[in-house]
């Protein structure tokens, strides 16, 4: 096969939500220029516009929408705008992390809604769709809080377990007609989620630290695994939780 065949997603559709920022963004002006149309969903319109202009200037493909996750109805509205779908990619979330005992009912179901809700309801929508078509691929972006408590890991450690959970139900469902699902598991990233461990210089070194490659990570390190779990390359990896994280996980 050729690398076009393998990571080439002329002719693919492709839904990004929180597309307008961070790993979000990355994956998404990697996906276009992979040759896909990318449509970034998020909340701020002159952000998706923003993005969208980027991706166009770099000679990609993007549309935008105004969506809004944190209601069940906001991510059927969204799956109703966007319509069949060869890509969905799970990117939006809140990080809302008080300490334990601190920790309301109101922060714990927005959390939920967000994290883990809006991908739910996205997957039901638009998974069966790429079935029928015979080809699809759901990725989704979790958290080391998945996996080990630290910093105050609260409702979005949980919140992030669950949508790995998620993706290998999906994968369950679905991977015999050809929609894979998998995750991406970064590493201590310094976006807008982070901003409250990133305004610690202290923190941000100790956690660089952690890792066997001596950084923290930055969004454009999720380009490639992300192209490469959209594409035909990896039609044979599925149900997965991909560490992307300088060794953060193993050290």
């Amino acid at each position: 096969m050729s690398l076009q065949q393998l990571f080439g997603l002329d002719g693919r559709t492709a839904l990004v939500t929180g597309g307008s920022s961070g790993i979000g963004r990355a994956i998404a002006e990697a996906l276009a220029d992979a040759g896909a149309l990318v449509v970034v969903a998020a909340r701020t319109g002159s952000a998706i516009d923003e993005t969208v202009a980027a991706v166009r200037s770099a000679g990609g493909s993007a549309e935008g929408v105004v969506a809004d996750l944190s209601t069940r109805a906001g991510a059927h509205r969204l799956a109703d705008a966007v319509g069949p779908i060869d890509v969905l990619v799970n990117s939006a979330g809140i990080n809302l992390r008080p300490p334990m005992a601190e920790l309301d009912e109101d922060t714990w179901d927005a959390t939920m809604r967000v994290n883990l809700d809006a991908p739910f309801v996205l997957g039901q929508r638009l998974a069966p769709g790429m079935a029928a078509r015979g080809h699809g691929r759901i990725i989704s972006i979790s958290s080391q809080q998945a996996h080990r408590p630290f910093a105050a890991s609260g409702a979005y450690g949980v919140s992030k377990a669950g949508l790995e959970a998620l993706a290998r139900s999906q994968a369950e469902a679905w991977s015999a007609q050809g929609v894979t699902s998998n995750v991406l598991v970064p590493g201590f990233v310094q976006t807008a989620l982070n901003r409250r461990l990133s305004a610690d210089p202290a923190t941000v070194e100790r956690l660089a630290a952690r890792t066997l490659v001596g950084r923290n990570g930055v969004a454009a390190d999720f380009a490639a695994a992300a192209v490469f779990l959209a594409g035909h390359g990896s039609a044979y990896v599925t149900g997965q939780s991909i560490a992307v994280d300088g060794g953060f996980s193993v050290h």
